[in-house]
């Protein structure tokens, strides 16, 4: 129903491994923009981290059923004077992709922003939900074929 994204991420973080030194199987650097997802009753739920990020530099698409998620995180206030000690925020513009399976309603998607978190809802389209079909009977007007 909701499939992953990007298939070159693969390639992307081993490329990243091997400049940063990082032991294979490792992991250096966590994703800017983390990313859970599950379904619930009739929904699926996507959940990404955003801390630092203002809701009016999120922007949401979709595109036929591809849905992009577009986040900036910007710079902090930092005094022209200071002197920056470290630097382990991310910043920049950071982009996800998920392709939508035919089963879900890209039509009613629901976004909610609230304390650093991004919490998307899915609704499952109604011609992807279970329905019972009834067996119909031949009626007294069937015609019988004889050889």
């Amino acid at each position: 129903m909701l499939m992953r994204t990007d298939p070159f991420r693969e390639f992307d973080r081993l490329a990243q491994q091997m400049l940063s030194g990082a032991a294979p199987g490792t992991w250096s650097r966590p994703s800017p923009m983390p990313m859970d997802a599950y379904r619930s009753g009739e929904e699926f739920v996507v959940v990404f981290d955003l801390p630092g990020v203002s809701p009016d530099a999120i922007d949401l698409d979709v595109e036929r059923n591809v849905l992009t998620v577009k986040a900036e995180r910007r710079p902090a206030d930092v005094p022209d004077n200071a002197e920056m000690q470290v630097a382990e925020r991310p910043l920049g513009v950071f982009s996800r992709q998920l392709f939508l399976g035919d089963s879900l309603d890209a039509d009613r998607i629901e976004a909610h922003y609230d304390a650093g978190v991004l919490t998307l809802k899915i609704p499952i389209a109604e011609k992807a939900k279970p329905r019972k079909i009834t067996v119909g009977t031949a009626g007294s007007d069937r015609q019988q074929i004889s050889a």
